[in-house]
C-alpha cells in the first residue's frame, strides 16, 4: 500500500523553502527595489543573516547547489574580499546597526576558507552587525577540508552549531556520487567540533543515492546515530540532471526504484524515532531538548532557504553569489554567476538579479504553506472553494489528510506528502508556466 501511495503522489513538486517559490521570481525586483526595502526596515528588527560560500574542493555528483569546483585558494580568498564589500553595501544601506539573531554560513562549502580567512570574515560581520549572548551562529562543514585549525577557529569565533555533511558512510556510495569520507575523518570532525566548545552538532544523511537498500540506510542511521548528533536531517536525494548537468555522471541504473526510495525513507525516520529524536516537518529530526523540538511544541517552528529553523526572525538578508533574501516587502536574490557577483559589487552595487514582490494573496498562500510544512495543519479558510475540495478529496480518501470544515490536518500516514499536500495551494504551480522540480517522495 505504501508504495502505491509513493507511486500515486511521486510526481515532481517543490521544497517550499519560500512561497512564490525561486523559479518564480522575476526582474521585477531590482538593486533600486532592495535598496528601499533594506531602508524601511524598522532598526529594532531582528534580522537572519546568510553567507554563501561557492565552492568546494570536488564536485560531488548529488549536488544541487550553486556551487564551483576548485583546488587553488585564490579564487576563493578574491571572492572573500568581495563578500566583504557586500556586507559593507548591505550594512551602510539598513536603517543604523541592526542585531543579528542568527547567521548562517553556507555553500557550497564554508570549510573552503583558511582558519585565519574565517576568523577574518567572523570579525568583519560582527563590526557591521550586533550580536549578543543569544545569537546563534551556523556553519555547514565538509570534514573533507575542514583542518583542525579550522574548526578551532570555528570556536573562536563564537559558532554555536556545525552541520556536517554525510550522506552515506559506505564506500560503494560514495564512489558512485564523487564523495569519499570514511566515518573515522566524520567522527574525527565531530570529536574537533566538540573539543572547540561548539555544543550543537546535526549530521546530514541522503537517502535514494545509488546502491542504496533499506537495511544499507538503517546501518547509516545508526552510524549517525552512535556518533550522538542533537540533530539528523534525512534528505531524499535530488535527481535533477537537467538543471545539475554534473548528476549526469550518476550512473541511473544505481539508484533506487521509486517505491524503494520510499520505503527507504520510512524504515529510516521510524529507526530515528525509535531512537528518541523528533520528526521535524518531513525531513528533519531533532532530540527533544534541541532548540528545533522546542521550536515545534512552542508552535514557532519555521522554515527558510535553509530547512526548518527555530529562526523566527523575519528578515534574512543573503550576502554571495545567488544568496536569496527574504523581506517583508517580498524575496531578493543576488546574481548567481561567481563572476558578474563580483563585477557588481566592485561597482558598488548591491547585486541583486531578481525577486518577488508579495502580493496579498501570496502572503495569505505562503502562511497556509508553512503551516502545513511546519506544523502540519493549517485552517485554509481564506483559500477554501469547491475546488479546493476536489483536490483534497483523494488525499482525505487515501488516509493522508483529515478535513474538518476548513481546518485541515496531515495524519502521520500522509507526513511524507506534506509537499504534495502544499501544493495544492501554489497559485504559481500550475499557471501554464513549465518549470520542473525534484520528486515529492
Amino acid at each position: 500500500m505504501n508504495e502505491a501511495l509513493a507511486v500515486k503522489y511521486g510526481v515532481n513538486v517543490p521544497r517550499y523553502t519560500s512561497y512564490p517559490t525561486a523559479p518564480h521570481f522575476s526582474r521585477a525586483v531590482s538593486e533600486g527595489v532592495y535598496r528601499n526595502w533594506l531602508a524601511a526596515l524598522r532598526p529594532e528588527q531582528p534580522l537572519s543573516l546568510y553567507f554563501h560560500i561557492p565552492y568546494c574542493r570536488e564536485m560531488c555528483w548529488f549536488c544541487g547547489c550553486h556551487t564551483k569546483a576548485t583546488r587553488r585558494y585564490a579564487p576563493v580568498g578574491d571572492y572573500l574580499d568581495i563578500l566583504l564589500r557586500e556586507i559593507d553595501l548591505v550594512s551602510a544601506a539598513v536603517p543604523g546597526p541592526m542585531r543579528a539573531a542568527h547567521a548562517h554560513w553556507g555553500g557550497g562549502s564554508p570549510s573552503m576558507l583558511s582558519a585565519e580567512d574565517w576568523l577574518r570574515m567572523v570579525a568583519h560581520v560582527r563590526s557591521r552587525f550586533v550580536f549578543d549572548e543569544e545569537s546563534e551562529l551556523a556553519v555547514e562543514i565538509d570534514p573533507r577540508t575542514a583542518s583542525t585549525d579550522y574548526i578551532a577557529a570555528l570556536g573562536e569565533s563564537g559558532v554555536t552549531r556545525v552541520s556536517i555533511g554525510v550522506q552515506d558512510f559506505r564506500e560503494e556510495v560514495q564512489r558512485a556520487i564523487n564523495r569519499i569520507q570514511p566515518y573515522a575523518m566524520t567522527a574525527k570532525a565531530v570529536e574537533e567540533v566538540r573539543a572547540a566548545g561548539i555544543k550543537s552538532v546535526n549530521l546530514d544523511l541522503m537517502y535514494g543515492l545509488p546502491h542504496q537498500t533499506v537495511d544499507s540506510v538503517l546501518e547509516q542511521v545508526d552510524l549517525a546515530h552512535g556518533l550522538a548528533p542533537d540533530r539528523i536531517a534525512l534528505f531524499g536525494y535530488a535527481h535533477v540532471p537537467w538543471m545539475k548537468t554534473h548528476q549526469r555522471l550518476i550512473d541511473e541504473a544505481a539508484l533506487p526504484g521509486l517505491g524503494e526510495r520510499f520505503e527507504q525513507s520510512q524504515a529510516a525516520a521510524m529507526r530515528l524515532r525509535a531512537l528518541g529524536y523528533v520528526a521535524i516537518g518531513f525531513d528533519h529530526f531533532a532530540r527533544r531538548e534541541d532548540s528545533l523540538a522546542q521550536a515545534l511544541v512552542e508552535g514557532t517552528l519555521q522554515r527558510n532557504f535553509q530547512g526548518y529553523t527555530s529562526d523566527d526572525a523575519d528578515v534574512l538578508i543573503g550576502f554571495g553569489a545567488s544568496a536569496i533574501g527574504q523581506l517583508p516587502k517580498g524575496y531578493v536574490q543576488n546574481e548567481p554567476a561567481i563572476g558578474r557577483y563580483m563585477e557588481e559589487v566592485k561597482e558598488g552595487r548591491l547585486p541583486v538579479v531578481r525577486g518577488a514582490v508579495l502580493s496579498s494573496e501570496d502572503r495569505v498562500r505562503r502562511d497556509i504553506i508553512n503551516e502545513l510544512m511546519c506544523h502540519m495543519e493549517a485552517n485554509i479558510a481564506p483559500v477554501s472553494s469547491p475546488d479546493t475540495v476536489e483536490m483534497l478529496a483523494p488525499l482525505v480518501e487515501d488516509g493522508l489528510v483529515v478535513r474538518q470544515g476548513t481546518f485541515i490536518r496531515i495524519t502521520e500516514k500522509g507526513r511524507p506528502f506534506v509537499r504534495i499536500v502544499a501544493s495544492l495551494f501554489d497559485g504559481y504551480l500550475h499557471n501554464g508556466e513549465e518549470v520542473r522540480h525534484s520528486k515529492a517522495v
